[in-house]
């Protein structure tokens, strides 16, 4: 049984909207808070994000059965506070135990008793919950808080700038060996439990194989790292052993897979599951083992886009950005768009083969629709040039400013520059104090989450725990301009 939120007044608990916050507490929680707040005492604003929650919480099942559960804006506050402050699964199970105001907010006073609301806020049910919103519900959620933001705000939809970032994926440093080896720990893993299953033999030995591949991939690494002489040649025997151990492994693989369909206990859901795994870490495992044959044995120079850089994330990309503490990053590229208020007001996920120059004219029109016409001016850094988007951009802003590169050609665009090009180019660079603000402070380094759609999703929350925290910036700014929490990190005070 589910329930939007609780419409009666709890004797223990005052009204969501008139929960006390401390304003001399800089903590990134308190701006968070008050913009819920005020999601929760506007009705329209409230009632369409919750009717959203709910379409994806009762997806599959009903709301009027079953034992109950987390309440809708219950969710939102929690995956609000997840990444509006960094926190992961743990850190925010103890908030949910322990602050008293995030209680407050989400309607829950003091007189529950403290072991049953352990149970009830046991971080694998946050994650359970939160994860049955989909990255498109999440958008929808955004969208309407930056639309309530620029009612607050009416100038700041008037101008964008925009800049790429990489989110790295939760991978180890890829190299042929590693990968190897964690496609087969996966194989002799869903091997083993789906013997198990039908009673098949021939996986005593699991244990032992997964101990002769790391011992092998140990070699390897030993010798690349301290190189000398002919180095290369001496890897190709220790490579040689470990691709036969994967052979063997994924050829008895493909023999129980055979035997299990032969069985008429595969109809059962879980043998179909393991099954429907097991083919998944095999084609993967195989996928990595002739790459490494091909690199190590044949000389070949592998093409970037045949690479696999992780068994798990496979959507996972190599980019070169020429940053000097990290020249080489693994993840995914992601396009944000801040408006003069600071509200990340568009965001989105490049597909692997493209780059900024490919999606840029497409999704500017799409933030100018989303802004329902209403952006005169917007900026990018010189990575988007070219003569065709600078010429397509005109056409969907009324001042695009996207600096060619080139020290001679940026002199010359500069000199014939209007005034409005030249202040969106010195404003532009705050973009990247707002992409280090979600980096550091909403958790959007390194995504924590599994899958493309994971990854998707933890996105789209870091976006929308960084727009309640600027909504509750501006709120408490009109409120108490003078206290800790209105003072914002990115203009320090004299």
């Amino acid at each position: 049984m589910r329930r939007a939120f609780g419409r009666q007044r709890r004797l223990d608990c005052p009204s969501v909207s008139e929960v006390t916050l401390n304003l001399d507490c800089r903590n990134e929680t308190i701006p968070v808070l008050r913009g819920l707040q005020h999601i929760y005492s506007t009705p329209k604003l409230r009632d369409s994000i919750l009717k959203a929650i709910a379409r994806d919480v009762n997806r599959t099942s009903s709301a009027k059965h079953g034992r109950p559960g987390l309440s809708y804006w219950e969710i939102l506050v929690l995956a609000a506070a997840r990444l509006g402050c960094g926190y992961d699964y743990d850190q925010l199970q103890d908030l949910a135990e322990n602050h008293r105001a995030l209680r407050q907010v989400m309607g829950i006073g003091d007189w529950e008793g403290e072991e049953n609301d352990r149970r009830r806020f046991d971080w694998r049910r946050i994650e359970s919950n939160v994860n049955l919103l989909r990255p498109a519900t999440i958008a929808q959620i955004n969208q309407a808080i930056i639309e309530e933001g620029h009612r607050l705000e009416p100038q700041a939809a008037q101008t964008v700038r925009g800049d790429s970032f990489v989110v790295e994926t939760n991978i180890h440093y890829p190299t042929d060996s590693r990968l190897i080896v964690d496609g087969l720990r996966k194989v002799l893993g869903f091997a083993v439990m789906l013997a198990g299953l039908f009673g098949a033999t021939g996986w005593r030995q699991h244990k032992h194989l997964y101990r002769k591949a790391r011992r092998l991939v140990r070699s390897i690494e030993r010798i690349a790292a301290r190189k000398g002489t002919g180095y290369q040649e001496r890897m190709k025997q220790p490579y040689r052993e470990l691709l036969a151990v994967a052979e063997t492994v994924l050829s008895r693989a493909d023999a129980l897979r055979d035997t299990a369909r032969e069985s008429d206990a595969f109809a059962s859901a879980e043998a179909q599951a393991l099954d429907q795994e097991l083919e998944t870490f095999l084609e993967r495992t195989r996928q990595v083992c002739n790459l490494a044959r091909r690199r190590v044995f044949e000389g070949e120079t592998i093409p970037h886009d045949e690479k696999l850089f992780s068994v798990f994330e496979t959507h996972t990309q190599l980019y070169k950005r020429g940053k000097a503490r990290e020249p080489v990053q693994f993840g995914r590229l992601v396009l944000v768009y801040e408006d003069g208020a600071g509200f990340l007001t568009h965001y989105y996920v490049l597909p692997r083969d493209q780059g900024d120059r490919d999606v840029v004219v497409e999704q500017t029109r799409t933030a100018q629709q989303r802004h329902k016409g209403k952006i005169r001016r917007g900026s990018f850094d010189r990575g988007f040039h070219s003569p065709e988007i600078q010429k397509e951009l005109a056409e969907i802003l009324k001042h695009p400013c996207v600096p060619m590169p080139g020290s001679q050609q940026a002199a010359k665009q500069n000199e014939t520059a209007s005034v409005e090009f030249r202040n969106a180019r010195q404003s532009h660079p705050g973009v990247e104090s707002a992409i280090g603000a979600l980096q550091s402070g909403n958790g959007l380094k390194r995504c924590r989450d599994r899958g493309e759609k994971g990854f998707e999703r933890y996105i789209g929350l870091g976006v929308l725990g960084r727009n309640l925290h600027v909504l509750g910036k501006l709120l408490i700014a009109r409120e108490a301009p003078d206290c800790q929490a209105a003072r914002s990190r990115r203009k320090p005070a004299a």
